[in-house]
């Protein structure tokens, strides 16, 4: 076999290429990481403004009932406590999510589960529908009137780019519904922001590896490839086949962040803004997730937008029609022997944190065997 400076090039520093890069090392294999951005880390980077560690692509809150991944996330990073309580504003008023308790007496003034519940059922028998065709089907037999549209029907409709009677079931198919006054948005057990933000796990993470930034794999594909024997690509799985079989549909977003001469804007890391008449879909105001002291804050809106070429992809819209042009992809894929896919774009889903990570550890391991 050719000798090649690297045994793999890892397209993409986010956290599967990361969490491959640092295994891959520890076990003596030369790893490259390549990333088209000017920073490492992916949407999880944080830029420090101000003293305030900014979630610069979203809010990124760890969570997981994993325990395997919890210590190997806290081999890199001490974690805080903090603990995801959105608020939601509707037609001027804040409402509690998830949908608790707290979020019933605001709607309606109900104070046990019984009286919640009993309004809940019969909305649900007055509106749903016995096999749900469309989004907001799904979502009036799954919550009823109120809540689908106090709280779920404009917000998604933003989110989307779709009324909701054109957006898919199954996108809604659980909505989390409690009858306690908890207002912790995860079930998981372990929960928490890094203190120093997400930076802190990709420096422990990539410590020792090699990494260059602002470079397009795509600028120089040949080249690149030829430096290793294998590649891990976690760029779009469309654009890596020359979109032969057409194009994945994404939705974009765009983040304006700003800066507030004054201690506390809105009170919570996190504020929905459900109504139409928003552009962006919430307020971000980063201090929150570690309990910031500083005499001033930042906060971002977060703007959805249609995504084209030119734009960042984040979800996914995996509907029929996708999902049926991804398996045509995800077959050429199979018949490429020098290049793994891996991670959100590569494999046209939706990830959380933990599952990333856990899908990269899984990877190494098939690899290993």
């Amino acid at each position: 076999m050719e000798e090649k400076k690297y045994d793999y090039l890892i397209v993409g520093a986010g956290l599967f290429g990361s969490v491959f890069a640092h295994e891959m090392t520890k076990r003596n294999k030369r790893c490259l990481v390549i990333d088209k951005r000017d920073h490492l880390g992916g949407n999880v980077y944080c830029e420090n403004k101000e003293g305030i560690n900014i979630h610069k692509y979203g809010a990124h809150i760890f969570h997981t009932n994993d325990k395997k991944i919890w210590d190997y996330v806290n081999q890199f990073a001490t974690f805080n406590n903090y603990i995801n309580s959105p608020l939601s504003l509707s037609k001027g008023k804040l409402y509690n999510l998830p949908f608790n308790m707290n979020t019933f007496y605001q709607l309606w003034g109900t104070k046990t589960p019984g009286e919640a519940k009993k309004i809940i059922d019969k909305q649900i028998l007055e509106y749903g529908v016995k096999s749900p065709k469309n989004l907001e089907e799904q979502a009036l037999s799954l919550v009823g009137k109120d809540i689908y549209e106090t709280l779920i029907k404009e917000y998604t409709e933003k989110q989307w780019g779709k009324k909701a009677k054109d957006l898919p079931a199954f996108i809604i198919k659980r909505l989390p519904v409690r009858f306690t006054y908890n207002n912790n948005y995860f079930n998981d057990i372990y929960q928490g922001i890094p203190v120093g933000g997400y930076n802190t796990i990709i420096e422990g993470l990539l410590n020792g590896v090699e990494t260059k930034t602002g470079v397009d794999f795509f600028g120089d594909r040949e080249q690149l490839e030829s430096l290793a024997h294998k590649v891990v690509y976690t760029g779009k799985i469309d654009e890596f086949f020359d979109y032969q079989h057409g194009q994945l549909e994404y939705r974009s977003l765009r983040f304006e962040h700003e800066l507030h001469k004054i201690e506390n804007y809105q009170g919570n890391a996190v504020v929905n803004y459900n109504d139409k008449e928003y552009d962006f879909t919430r307020i971000i105001e980063h201090k929150h997730f570690e309990f910031g002291k500083q005499d001033q804050t930042i906060i971002t809106r977060e703007y959805p937008e249609a995504w084209d070429r030119s734009k960042e992809a984040y979800y996914p819209i995996n509907n029929e029609i996708n999902q049926e042009l991804f398996k045509k992809y995800k077959q050429e894929s199979l018949r490429v022997d020098n290049v793994i896919f891996g991670g959100r774009l590569a494999e046209y889903r939706y990830y959380d944190m933990h599952q990333i990570i856990a899908s990269s550890l899984t990877k190494v391991e098939e690899i290993l065997k």
